[in-house]
């Protein structure tokens, strides 16, 4: 595969938590990887399921990284005009990272032009990567032959065991870690919030927001391979 330098980072637009409260894209997610990728010399591009401006949640500007983030006029000229699956080409990029926060969880799975653009992406040899909630994406992703896209491959994402330490086991519309291994995922989970990331081919995963920088660096790591 020929290298464009340009990672796309998909977020969220799904911005109600069951009816508990607002949600989105967890900024972290978002705002780590991002200053791993563009560091190591990556363009960093944007979608969102819904275009525009997506919601956010779980800002820390005490974090030099997430105010850096927000901080940059490009990145938010971005943000506040973002495509939609359908209007991205993915042959423009090395790679998709799907940022996680607890909105992911309702439109991530359903949406048909996230999984195509992911599945040709990863079909023409790119990495597909997914963090903490993120991996809801690859619930919807199958691929050309009709198999899901974790079926036989070890992942990680955000785990029962967090769902329930944050209280959210019954206001999510499933529990990630269950769908994932229903479909054939190897889920592997460390302690709560403590970071974890697994590389399985060209496949990247990582349990929680502490696993967000060490995505984007696995991430690197294969596309340098």
């Amino acid at each position: 595969m020929t290298s464009t330098n340009k990672i796309l980072i998909a977020l969220t637009s799904h911005s109600d938590l069951g009816g508990k409260r607002s949600t989105g894209y967890y900024l972290p997610e978002a705002a780590h990887p991002w200053h791993v990728f563009q560091q190591a010399g990556y363009t960093v591009d944007f979608a969102s399921v819904a275009g525009g401006e997506p919601p956010i949640d779980g800002a820390d500007l005490s974090d030099p990284v997430q105010r850096a983030y927000t901080d940059d006029a490009e990145v938010q000229a971005k943000l506040k005009n973002s495509p939609r699956f359908a209007d991205v080409d993915q042959a423009e990029y090395d790679a998709i990272l799907f940022a996680g926060g607890h909105g992911a969880m309702w439109d991530f799975p359903n949406d048909a032009d996230l999984a195509t653009f992911a599945r040709e992406l990863y079909e023409r040899g790119g990495v597909v990567a997914a963090v903490c909630h993120g991996p809801a994406a690859l619930a919807g992703i199958t691929l050309s032959d009709g198999t899901p896209i974790v079926a036989g491959k070890r992942i990680a994402a955000f785990t029962n065991s967090e769902e329930a330490a944050v209280g959210l086991t019954d206001v999510v519309p499933f529990l990630l870690q269950s769908r994932l291994e229903e479909q054939g995922g190897k889920h592997s989970g460390v302690e709560d919030w403590q970071p974890h990331v697994v590389t399985d081919g060209r496949l990247v995963t990582g349990q929680n927001p502490a696993s967000s920088a060490g995505v984007a660096e696995a991430v690197l790591a294969v596309l340098k391979a």
